[in-house]
């Protein structure tokens, strides 16, 4: 079982209209949609929700009014300005770091556990997917990207699927690193912008710390040939291999309209070069040929 991650160094590259490709393309998989804070791969994959789990992290404080005293210790001691002159405590402010509840003499304020989102398991026509949404301004976006790859592989192990494919988060924060642990190969998409080409350069040295073998795709190559050529040499450099370019094409944006996946929509370059992509990643997976690369 080959776990594949599709990421991007920054949003908009693409990455959720190739892996929803990918997940047309592939036999025998299981789809996991690890940008938890915005995910949006459902939105073509059109999950039938299976199973619903709620996701806990950090926690609020709350004053028990039968216990307070309203003596203004936990107000004055709050860096935070959370706890309101009527001795209520605002949930958004409360960073939950729970000085609060030690300095209250009669124990009237106690940390209660958040509910920051939640997780789904679900049937689609191209397998089962794992997905989940993130709180509005809630945290531990990373652990909750641990839970969901844990549940995808525990699915992919029990009905003995072949690959675990993962659209990854943007950037490189703490819930892309937890997308990336322990995968087989790191898609990174890109396209032919500054932006573009400096966030590829941060995921690739990401990934390289990690040690996880990566390869780029190009989207929208020919919008920009001289950069297109400065991403070139800067993956020959590096000794990483470009498997794709996919050329520009307006019937993407349409597609994403009709919520389907591109290589079901139009039948064209576009498709030609994806599909040439899942290939050429199939068989690099199956005949085991990874090496990290990346690494300064």
């Amino acid at each position: 079982m080959k776990q594949i991650v599709i990421i991007s160094g920054k949003g908009g590259t693409g990455k959720t209209v190739l892996t929803a490709s990918f997940a047309s393309l592939a036999h025998n998989k299981v789809m996991v949609d690890c940008d938890v804070d915005a995910a949006d791969l459902h939105l073509l994959l059109h999950p039938s929700v299976k199973e619903r789990f709620e996701f806990r992290s950090g926690q609020t404080a709350r004053i028990d009014k039968a216990l307070c005293v309203e003596c203004g210790k936990c107000i004055d001691m709050c860096r935070f300005d959370a706890i309101g002159k009527d001795f209520i405590i605002d949930p958004i402010a409360c960073e939950g770091c729970g000085l609060c509840s030690r300095i209250c003499v009669y124990e009237a304020i106690v940390m209660e556990e958040n509910i920051s989102g939640e997780w789904f398991i679900s049937d689609t026509r191209f397998g089962p997917f794992v997905h989940a949404r993130l709180g509005i301004a809630e945290d531990n976006s990373g652990k909750l990207v641990s839970r969901i790859r844990q549940a995808a592989k525990e699915i992919a192990v029990q009905e003995n699927k072949s690959y675990i494919l993962i659209d990854g988060p943007p950037g490189i924060g703490c819930p892309v690193i937890a997308s990336i642990t322990d995968t087989d190969l790191a898609v990174i998409v890109t396209e032919p912008t500054l932006s573009g080409i400096h966030d590829m350069l941060r995921i690739i040295d990401t990934t390289g710390h990690f040690q996880i073998p990566v390869k780029v795709v190009i989207n929208k190559y020919d919008l920009n040939l001289e950069n297109t050529r400065k991403i070139n040499d800067i993956c020959e450099s590096r000794n990483i291999e470009i498997v794709g370019r996919i050329p520009f094409s307006a019937e993407v944006p349409r597609s994403l309209v009709q919520a389907v996946p591109f290589v079901e929509y139009a039948k064209d370059e576009v498709t030609a070069e994806i599909i040439s992509i899942w290939n050429t990643m199939e068989s690099i997976l199956q005949g085991k040929n990874l090496t990290t690369k990346g690494v300064q």
